[in-house]
C-alpha cells in the first residue's frame, strides 16, 4: 500500500520558483540591543522639556495617580526643571560630539562589543535609549530589517527596579507589539551580584585609589536612590544595592565603616532610601574626615547624576564643611573591566542562539 504525499510535500512541490515580485530571504541574524535610560537632544528648555515630559510621564517612574500627578508636572515641574536641568546638563555637555556623555559612552559600548562579537557574524549589535534617541521602536525595526529574527535586549541596569529595568522591558514589548513580524526575544537579568561584575568594580576602585596621594578615609558606594513606598511595594533594587555594597566589601577586605552604602537624586516630597548621599558627605566632613571618594556601583555609564551630581555638587558640599581631599571614581564605562561585564552578560543570553 502506498501512502498519500502529505499536504506539507505537496505544496513544496507546488509553490515553484519565488515570484518576481518577493525578495529573496536575508541571511538569519540575532540582534543584541543595549539600551540605557535616555538623553536630551539639547541643552536647551525645548529639548529638555521633551525629555523629562517623557521620562516623568512614565507610570513606572511617578507611581502618583494621574490627576494628581499630571497637574503638577504640566503646570510646576515643566515650567521650572527644564532651565534647571539645561544649566546642570550644559556642565557635563559633550561638546565635540553634542551630545550627553551617557549618549557618547553608550554607542561605544555597544561598538567596542560589536568588536568583541566579530568572530560571530550573525550577530548585530545595536543601541538605544528608553525615553529620548535612538529610540527602541526605530532599532528594533532597523534589526528586523536586516534579517535579526532573535533579539537579546540588555538593559543596562546592574541592580533591577520597576523604574529602570522595568519600564524598559515595557517599552521593549510595545515596540514588538507593534510588528507584523516580530522577533522572538531574550532580556538580560538584572547581575547586582554577577562574580564579574563585582570584580569589575573591585579593580576600578583599586586602580583609582593607586594614584591619589592620601588614601580616602571612607569610600561611599552612591545608588540611584527610590521611593521608600515602591520599596515596600515590592522593589527588589534596595536589597540589590546592599547585596552589591556587601560582596564588594567582601571581595576588598573592607568593613561597612570603610565602604558605606548611600542613596542620591531624592525628587518630589516622599522619603526616599537613605541614608542620603549629600546629607552622608556633609555629616562626615563636619566630623572631620578629611578624604573621601565616591563611585556609582548602579551606573553603568557616568551621566548627569555621576559628573555633576556626584564629581560636581557632592565634592563642593564635601569641601564647604570641612572636607579636604575628594575622589569621584569613574563609573566602569567602555573600559576593558566594563566590556567584560557586558560581553560575559550577552554571551551568556547568547548561548543555544549562536
Amino acid at each position: 500500500m502506498t501512502l498519500e504525499p502529505t499536504l506539507a510535500r505537496k505544496g513544496a512541490k507546488e509553490r515553484g520558483p519565488l515570484p518576481a515580485d518577493r525578495s529573496p530571504v536575508k541571511p538569519r541574524k540575532v540582534g543584541v540591543l543595549l539600551v540605557n535610560l535616555g538623553t536630551p537632544e539639547g541643552t536647551d528648555y525645548w529639548p529638555m522639556r521633551r525629555y523629562l515630559s517623557e521620562f516623568l510621564s512614565d507610570r513606572r517612574v511617578i507611581e502618583w495617580p494621574r490627576a494628581l500627578w499630571y497637574p503638577i508636572l504640566q503646570g510646576i515641574v515643566l515650567s521650572t526643571r527644564p532651565k534647571k536641568s539645561g544649566a546642570a546638563y550644559a556642565k557635563i555637555w559633550n561638546k565635540e560630539r553634542n551630545e550627553s556623555p551617557l549618549r557618547t559612552y553608550t554607542r561605544s559600548q555597544a561598538e567596542k562589543l560589536a568588536a568583541s562579537l566579530a568572530n560571530e557574524p550573525a550577530v548585530m549589535v545595536d543601541w538605544a535609549m528608553r525615553y529620548g534617541n535612538p529610540s527602541m521602536e526605530t532599532v528594533l525595526q532597523r534589526m528586523v530589517a536586516e534579517g535579526c529574527e532573535r533579539v537579546v535586549m540588555f538593559p543596562l541596569y546592574p541592580q533591577y527596579s520597576a523604574t529602570t529595568t522595568a519600564t524598559v522591558n515595557d517599552k521593549f514589548f510595545e515596540a514588538l507589539m507593534a510588528m507584523r513580524a516580530m522577533p522572538a526575544s531574550r532580556t538580560v537579568p538584572s547581575y547586582h551580584d554577577e562574580p564579574a561584575y563585582i570584580e569589575a568594580l573591585a579593580r576600578s576602585i583599586e586602580t583609582r585609589l593607586a594614584t591619589l596621594d592620601v588614601e580616602p578615609d571612607v569610600v561611599i558606594a552612591s545608588y540611584h536612590g527610590i521611593p521608600q513606598s515602591y520599596s515596600r511595594r515590592g522593589d527588589p533594587y534596595h536589597d540589590q544595592c546592599l547585596e552589591t555594597s556587601r560582596l564588594l566589601r567582601q571581595r576588598l577586605g573592607w568593613d561597612e565603616n570603610r565602604l558605606m552604602t548611600c542613596f542620591q537624586s531624592r525628587f518630589g516630597p516622599e522619603e526616599w532610601l537613605q541614608p542620603y548621599t549629600d546629607k552622608t558627605v556633609e555629616r562626615l566632613a563636619r566630623e572631620g574626615v578629611k578624604s573621601i571618594a565616591i563611585l556609582n556601583p548602579g551606573f553603568v555609564a557616568d551621566c548627569l547624576e555621576t559628573l555633576e551630581e556626584i564629581a560636581g555638587e557632592a565634592s563642593e558640599i564635601f569641601r564647604e564643611h570641612g572636607g579636604e581631599n575628594f575622589t569621584h571614581i569613574p563609573c566602569l564605562n567602555d573600559s576593558e573591566e566594563g566590556m567584560a561585564v557586558i560581553e560575559a552578560m550577552v554571551r551568556r543570553e547568547l548561548s543555544g542562539w549562536v
